[in-house]
């Protein structure tokens, strides 16, 4: 599944284009700039879905970098400073990875 089919092509460029700076990225103001933020709670579990790439029902660190590429193949990777600050944020129960309810409550945050 592509990101595109839960989120609209421009709203994914437009928030790929406001974060294209490294250390620019804030993950509130990208969720609501890429429309997630305004989505179901299913759809939101479908975008970590596809951001959860070794399907392991966990976002690690390691995909974690990779989240913008998810968005889009043009995404740049997330600085080592962005990535640990987007899992801290995230990482509720301290396991050093995203679950689902963890993803669908940061997005909604």
């Amino acid at each position: 599944m592509a990101m595109t089919s839960i989120l609209s092509a421009d709203d994914i460029k437009k928030a790929l284009d406001a974060f294209a700076a490294a250390d620019s990225f804030d993950h509130k103001k990208f969720f609501e700039v890429v429309g997630l933020k305004a989505r179901s709670a299913e759809e939101v579990k479908k975008a970590f879905l596809v951001l959860d790439a070794d399907n392991s029902g966990f976002i690690e660190e390691e995909e974690l970098k990779f989240m913008l590429k998810g968005f889009s193949s043009s995404g740049r990777d997330l600085t080592d400073q962005e990535t640990k600050a987007f899992l801290n944020a995230a990482d509720k129960d301290g396991d050093g990875k995203i679950g689902v309810e963890e993803f669908t409550a940061l997005v909604k945050e």
